[in-house]
C-alpha cells in the first residue's frame, strides 16, 4: 500500500513560478510514489478574502487548470475543491473543541502573517484557528505524510499535537503525519523580496512572453553595476539567482563572467527572458487546451471530489463514533 499524501494550494490569485519550483514539480513526482490527494483550499482563501470573495470560485478553477497544465494526472491522484467535502469542516470543529487557544497563538505563521499582511483585517476567530482547519485537512485524510520545505517543516507539529491529543481523549485513530522534506528551491520575486501574490513580484504561469519580457526588465540587480563593463556582484542578483534554477548550465560560468565585467544586465534579463518563455511554453499549450475544454477540468473535480469524500466520510465516521455522537440508533 503506498503512504498517503495531503497538500493544497489557497486560490487568491494566479499561480506563479515560486509555485512551480516550490511545490507543483514535487507534486508531479509524488504522484508516482504515493495516494496524492491535492487540493483547492477555498476555506483558507476565504479567511483572508472575507471582504471580497468573488474571485475565489474562478480562481479555484484556474487553479485546477494551472495543475493539470503541469502534469498532474488525475488518474493518478485526486484532485478536489476543500469546501465540496463536507468533513474537513466537521473534523476542524471537532478539534477546536480540544485545541489550547495557547497553542494558536504561538503559532510563528500567524504572528507573521498579521505584521507583513497590512491591508486586511486578519484579526478574525477563523484566521486565528486556521492550523485547526489545517490540521482537519490532513487527519480528515488519514494522511501519513505532508511533503513541505526543511524551513515549513515546524509548522507540522501542531496538527501532530492535535492528533496526539485527540488520540489520548478518544482512543488511537489518526497517524501523526511526518513531514517530507522535499526539495523547494526559493525563487525570489522581481523585487529581491519573497515571490509572493501580496507582493504582485512575481511571474505568473499565464504570462505571455511579453509579460516575462516586461517583468524581467524590472528585475532588481547589483546597483553598483551600472556600465557593462563594470564589475558586477552576482550574489546580490536576482537574475543570477534564476539562472541557478532555470539554466544551471549557464549559472556555472555567469558569475565569474558578471565580476569580470563581461556580460551587462540588459544582455543577462534578455537571455533569461526568452529562457522563462521558453520553460512556460509547453504549460501554456496545456492551459489554453483545458480553457477551451472546462467539461473535462469539471469532471476531473467531480471524480476528485468523489474520492476524497469516500476517504472522509468513512473517517467522519468514526470519529463520531468515538466522540459518542448520535448515530441514528436507540
Amino acid at each position: 500500500m503506498k503512504k498517503r499524501i495531503l497538500s493544497g494550494m489557497r486560490p487568491t490569485g494566479p499561480l506563479h513560478l515560486g509555485h512551480l519550483v516550490g511545490a507543483l514539480s514535487n507534486w508531479v513526482k509524488l504522484q508516482d510514489e504515493y495516494e496524492c490527494f491535492y487540493m483547492v483550499a477555498d476555506w483558507h482563501a476565504l479567511m483572508s478574502e472575507y471582504e471580497d470573495p468573488k474571485d475565489i470560485k474562478n480562481n479555484s478553477l484556474n487553479c485546477v487548470i494551472d495543475w493539470l497544465s503541469v502534469g498532474l494526472d488525475p488518474e493518478k491522484c485526486a484532485i478536489f475543491v476543500q469546501s465540496e467535502v463536507p468533513g474537513h469542516l466537521e473534523l476542524s470543529m471537532a478539534l477546536a473543541c480540544l485545541t489550547p487557544l495557547s497553542w494558536l497563538e504561538r503559532c510563528p505563521t500567524y504572528k507573521e502573517q498579521l505584521r507583513e499582511i497590512t491591508k486586511r483585517d486578519l484579526t478574525t476567530y477563523a484566521f486565528l484557528g486556521y492550523p485547526v482547519l489545517q490540521a482537519a485537512d490532513i487527519l480528515v485524510y488519514r494522511a501519513q505524510t505532508v511533503p513541505v520545505g526543511i524551513d515549513q517543516s515546524s509548522h507540522l507539529e501542531l496538527t501532530r499535537e492535535i492528533a496526539r491529543k485527540f488520540n489520548s481523549l478518544y482512543g488511537e485513530y489518526f497517524p501523526e503525519p511526518q513531514t517530507l522534506l522535499t526539495e523547494s528551491p526559493k525563487l525570489l520575486g522581481i523585487d529581491g523580496r519573497k515571490m509572493s501574490k501580496s507582493y504582485g513580484n512575481f511571474i505568473s504561469l499565464s504570462d505571455s512572453a511579453d509579460e516575462v519580457n516586461a517583468k524581467v526588465r524590472k528585475m532588481f540587480t547589483d546597483p553598483k553595476k551600472i556600465h557593462k563593463n563594470d564589475k558586477g556582484h552576482p550574489d546580490k542578483c536576482v537574475v543570477c539567482s534564476y539562472y541557478k534554477i532555470f539554466a544551471k548550465d549557464i549559472a556555472e560560468d555567469l558569475p565569474a563572467k558578471c565580476m569580470r565585467g563581461d556580460v551587462g544586465c540588459v544582455e543577462c534579463k534578455k537571455k533569461l527572458a526568452d529562457i522563462l518563455s521558453e520553460t512556460l511554453g509547453p504549460v501554456q499549450g496545456k492551459r489554453a487546451a483545458l480553457l477551451n475544454d472546462k467539461a473535462a477540468v469539471l469532471d476531473v473535480i467531480k471524480k476528485g471530489r468523489e474520492k476524497a469524500m469516500a476517504v472522509a466520510s468513512e473517517t467522519m465516521r468514526h470519529v463520531r463514533k468515538r466522540i459518542g455522537f448520535y448515530d441514528g440508533t436507540a
